[in-house]
């Protein structure tokens, strides 16, 4: 018979259970225990969940405090020697210090946070030392365990493989691999499964994620030696060696030669490969089919997911299948019961987290049982599939005839960049080294309960609007007093950068309950794609031209580049992506267009997402970044050479796509440096970067506030780096998850720093 199994469930609870403990315990609001508690609470439910959905092997460990990453850092015991400070008097504490920064007794920045792969989810990046040492610390993983198996005997242990942990981290002062430090890890990860096998478990989702990348043959062989090491100690265990987001390619006869019980396919990313996976199969070995999307909120296909497994059964049987979701479900919102604003039509075509699992579970059943024995379910999922196809509003002809419009001079500005850059200089008439921002600033409780009051009816339109009017205005006030060169009018009418926009759109719906966790505590709720997009009025022109009419300073239009809108949003699935991203690239374009008619000198095209659509393999990145390029380009090219275009890119690595990022000749751009000590700059200096860059020098993510000094040493850096008449100062993001006071202290600071290496370059 098959399995029903799953991968991953999303942590943050249908509600936000974990977003609200962990901000309230953040606070002082809670304490240790009522946070671990409930945070119990929000697990054990996910795993009943599971289990009564019909999940056999329910995952355990795959729940987080705050990052996976983190957690197995600390359970191999390999914690920075800054975090092992006496004065964080509990583990807990180290490991919140270790995700966002402390200065509560001790002054300690947060470790690096960079994107899981191609996703949105951002993890913390395990720092390693060439002499680090190991030790097993995993009690409260045990106790998991045990408590999972409470409620589903055949739970199974989620491990973070050796080799992808150690790529995942940085090897600090030193050019060598990571995997130096493999034989040291190993016995580490001996000890565990010596206590896996004394807890009784059966299964084990050994995660080995980088198989999914271009392997170095070091890279290779480490998986291979890892395992063959390991293996004395597998026990009774079997291992099913688990991968994601893309297909294995040339890692695929390394992945079944491997001394595993089975080995998982994404057959959602790439199903292509199921043919070659059969031929490689050994005789004892399971096959794991990841037939179900777990990035993606559009019911799957059941009839097509069944001709797979349907092909793997009569190759090998059924009885040596494990159905499962291509990747974690933590990618997808937890339950579209919730929603009840989607039309019902709409609504039919969805599957969110819940959903998912049955989906799981009537593959394996119709694979058992028949596909008679789920008639009913296959009839309705067919139906609704065949609805979404045939359905009018998903294609909208004159989008369609614009896009057929473009031609390459679409993509060009009037003037190349030094021509710009002197026209734009006469207007602005800026200092050296100017200070803004990046967008947004505080969402205080008072903004969010406004918005919330205005959307139930309790508020009303010109109530609200006269809030965030003097909301705005109290926000130019305290950047003209802290001294900011360029201004922003601070978003207060915006809940999210992707949403709001998507609220607006024509193509786009929104959901009520649709989160999906980002990091830590922060949840994004992504808009739907259903159709083609167009823009049907301004969104963003009133505010800003408002918050220009309350100063002399310029103030910057805020958009959401093409590329971010695409990523950060759940993307039709039935034409290619670039496709879609010309459709929003082209409503972006018309809005800074309006920007600039409005009087608005400098516009910000955000691209945080940039890097994160890139596909995993080498080969497949030279296409999409170019349709990448192209669609900021489009966006952005139609002001004039005096309007200045900035955008900013966050979390990720920068240097192998700086041919790239330097094509979208933006006049500005503005990066994430702060985590990494201006690290991330390097790879500009050395590519020689011709626009302007505003590396950032303070870590918004963190609630830590940087001094002056540390800011200036930044600064520094980056002078030595960039010529400083290219340089802008700003912080590493916006500022919407802080509050004022520690805004305020930041931004003094910063502005404070920009003047003292003015003043040392003068």
């Amino acid at each position: 018979m098959a399995i029903a199994t799953n991968l991953g469930f999303p942590r943050i609870g249908a509600k936000r259970e974990l977003k609200w403990l962990l901000e309230k315990y953040w606070q002082g609001k809670i304490g240790a225990e009522e946070l671990l508690t409930k945070a119990h609470d929000v697990r054990q439910n996910n795993w009943q969940w599971q289990a009564d959905a019909g999940i056999q092997q329910v995952p355990v460990g795959d729940f987080s405090l705050y990052d996976h990453v983190l957690d197995w850092s600390q359970r191999v015991g390999a914690v920075p020697n800054a975090y092992q400070s006496s004065q964080l008097v509990s583990e807990l504490d180290r490991y919140f210090a270790m995700a966002r920064g402390t200065q509560k007794g001790v002054d300690l920045p947060a470790l690096e946070m960079t994107k899981w792969f191609n996703t949105n989810y951002h993890y913390i990046v395990p720092e390693w030392t060439e002499d680090q040492t190991f030790h097993l610390n995993a009690e409260a993983y045990l106790n998991e365990i045990a408590a999972a198996q409470a409620i589903a005997p055949n739970a199974r242990p989620v491990v973070l493989g050796p080799v992808s942990l150690l790529l995942l981290g940085k090897l600090k002062g030193s050019d060598a691999s990571p995997l130096i430090l493999l034989e040291r890890l190993l016995p580490v990860y001996e000890q565990l499964l010596a206590k896996l096998n004394e807890a009784g478990v059966t299964w084990v989702q050994w995660d080995e994620p980088v198989l999914a990348l271009d392997l170095s043959e070091e890279a290779q062989k480490s998986i291979q030696k890892s395992l063959e090491v390991l293996s004395r100690s597998f026990g009774n265990l079997k291992l099913v060696v688990t991968s994601y987001f893309e297909g294995l390619r040339e890692n695929l006869a390394l992945a079944f030669s491997l001394p595993v019980a089975a080995v998982h396919l994404d057959l959602s990313a790439a199903p292509k490969q199921l043919d070659e996976a059969l031929s490689l199969i050994r005789p004892e070995q399971f096959l794991s089919l990841g037939l179900i999307d777990g990035r993606n909120v559009w019911k799957n296909d059941l009839s097509k997911a069944l001709d797979l497994a349907e092909k793997a059964a009569k190759a090998i049987g059924s009885d040596r299948l494990l159905i499962a979701p291509g990747c974690s479900l933590l990618h997808s919102p937890v339950d579209l019961a919730s929603e009840t604003a989607i039309d019902a039509e709409l609504k039919s075509w969805l599957a969110f987290a819940r959903q998912k699992l049955d989906e799981i579970a009537i593959i394996t059943q119709a694979l058992n049982e028949g596909r008679d024995s789920v008639a009913d379910a296959l009839r309705q999922n067919a139906e609704a599939i065949q609805s979404r196809r045939n359905s009018v509003r998903t294609h909208n002809p004159a989008v369609r005839q614009r896009i057929e419009s473009i031609t390459p001079e679409s993509l060009l500005r009037q003037g190349a960049y030094n021509q710009r850059q002197g026209e734009q200089r006469n207007r602005l008439n800026l200092p050296l080294l100017p200070t803004t921002t990046i967008g947004s600033f505080p969402q205080t409780s008072e903004v969010r309960q406004a918005r919330a009051a205005f959307r139930k009816g309790d508020l009303t339109a010109d109530a609200y609007q006269k809030f965030l009017e003097t909301e705005t205005q109290s926000c130019i006030r305290r950047q003209e007093s802290l001294g900011l060169d360029v201004l922003v009018h601070g978003e207060f009418e915006r809940n999210d950068m992707v949403e709001y926009f998507g609220e607006q759109l024509e193509g786009f719906v929104v959901s009520q309950n649709g989160w999906v966790q980002s990091y830590g505590s922060r949840c994004v709720k992504p808009p739907i794609i259903f159709g083609d997009i167009q823009r049907p009025h301004a969104m963003t022109v009133p505010m800003a031209k408002y918050a220009q009419s309350l100063t002399q300073r310029p103030v910057k239009g805020m958009l959401t580049g093409p590329v971010t809108i695409l990523c950060w949003s759940f993307v039709r699935d039935d034409q290619p992506r670039r496709d879609t991203c010309e459709q929003i690239a082209l409503a972006i374009r018309d809005e800074a267009v309006d920007l600039e008619s409005s009087g608005i000198g400098v516009i910000q095209i955000d691209e945080p997402a940039l890097r994160e659509g890139l596909p995993l393999r080498q080969q497949d990145q030279p296409g999409y970044l170019q349709w990448a390029v192209d669609a900021f380009r489009l966006a952005s090219s139609g002001v004039s050479n005096e309007t200045q275009i900035h955008t900013h890119m966050c979390y990720c690595e920068f240097n192998e796509i700086l041919p790239s990022i330097a094509a979208l000749d933006a006049d500005v751009i503005s990066i994430e440096t702060s985590r990494s000590k201006m690290e991330l700059l390097d790879g500009f200096g050395d590519f020689q970067y011709p626009n302007e860059i505003g590396p950032g020098v303070y870590d918004i993510h963190s609630p830590r506030v940087p001094s002056t000094d540390e800011m200036v040493g930044l600064l520094r850096k980056a002078v030595d780096l960039i010529p400083a008449e290219r340089l802008w100062v700003n912080p590493d993001c916006g500022l919407k998850t802080r509050g004022w006071v520690e805004v305020e202290a930041a931004l003094k600071s910063m502005v404070e720093a920009a003047q003292q290496v003015r003043s040392l370059l003068a």
